[in-house]
């Protein structure tokens, strides 16, 4: 996120360099920077002779360096944009050649979604020399929530933590589809406002309520009534609600519960850093870590990877995906 901020900086700032190759297995900021380089380096009336859009599927490394070097007409310079990069990775390294001497007049973007360059080889060195490499990392689910406050608030939005959670673990960790539900509420919600779980269910339709962030805090405050409600609930919405989804969170929520036991350091930032979660979420585990002794922590963790075997069809072909939630649930809090 910093990274695509200070290329965006220096690019207002007019240090404009003549290649960008952008890369990674998060497309997210790929797609932003070179938006906004399709949109702000150029003016308008210079677009139409200078700005080229082209795809990697339709194209070749030599018809790139062959617009690549086309002067500008009526310009400072021209900007080539390839899309989808991607198609071209078996001869991408033929692009050395070019970006060890590049037109100073061009700006060549290249957009390699979900894939990075040799950092040994002669591509990545040369472009390193004469202009930007910028590599879009996947954040792990435990970043998500942290990267949906931030953002927001970087738009004059606040976010709690556990509407963030609810976006999480309704829309994963794919930024650009969890972008565009936050450009949605945007769009109904005015600046100022705090976006809260009861704004997240109305307006994106995540149950408040009946979702795997409550079926996990009502275990861990062994609220049996509460928890049977939640996978009921998932029962009668499958769809919705995946078993495979629910047996992985619930996994990972063991997990962290096992490895909040075995820290010295119980203080909250500690916990917070430990465990990768939002310090506002730490007691939650620590009441859970008064719930579950370690030695039930451990039953629950094999009772989990029973039952995901079970969901595959193993020794439970006849037996739905509800039922087997119901008797997980029992097993675990009896």
């Amino acid at each position: 996120m910093d990274e695509a901020r200070q290329i965006v900086t220096e690019i207002q700032k007019g240090n404009i360099k003549p290649i960008y190759f952008l890369m990674g297995e998060e497309p997210y900021y790929i797609d932003k920077i070179s938006d906004f380089i399709e949109e702000n380096i150029l003016t308008e009336e210079e677009r139409g002779f200078n700005q080229m859009l082209i795809y990697g599927r339709d194209t070749s490394i030599d018809e790139i360096v062959s617009n690549a070097k086309r002067y500008p007409m009526m310009a400072e310079r021209q900007v080539v944009i390839v899309k989808e990069a991607q198609d071209l990775s078996r001869t991408i390294e033929k692009l050395a050649d070019y970006a060890e001497n590049p037109q100073p007049t061009t700006v060549l973007v290249v957009c390699y979604k979900y894939k990075k360059i040799d950092k040994r080889k002669k591509l990545h060195k040369s472009i390193s020399k004469s202009g930007v490499i910028f590599e879009g990392k996947r954040l792990y689910e435990n970043q998500v929530g942290d990267w949906i406050i931030k953002t927001m608030k970087g738009r004059g939005y606040v976010v709690s933590p556990k509407a963030a959670q609810m976006l999480v673990e309704f829309l994963g960790t794919d930024l650009g589809k969890i972008d565009n539900e936050l450009q949605k509420l945007q769009l109904i919600c005015p600046q100022g406002t705090t976006l809260s779980p009861e704004i997240i269910e109305e307006n994106i339709g995540i149950s408040k309520d009946f979702n795997n962030f409550e079926l996990r805090k009502a275990i861990g405050e062994r609220d049996s009534l509460k928890a049977h409600r939640i996978i009921n609930y998932f029962a009668q919405n499958p769809k919705d609600n995946p078993l495979v989804v629910t047996i992985s969170l619930l996994f990972s929520y063991f997990s962290q519960i096992l490895q909040y036991h075995g820290l010295t350091d119980k203080s909250k930032g500690s916990v917070a850093k430990q465990l990768k979660v939002n310090p506002y979420f730490v007691s939650d585990y620590a009441v859970a870590a008064r719930n579950y002794p370690m030695k039930k922590v451990s039953k629950a963790i094999s009772l989990l990877q029973e039952t995901d075997v079970k969901s595959k069809g193993v020794g439970a072909a006849n037996v739905s995906h509800g039922d087997l939630l119901k008797e997980l649930l029992v097993k675990i809090m009896n």
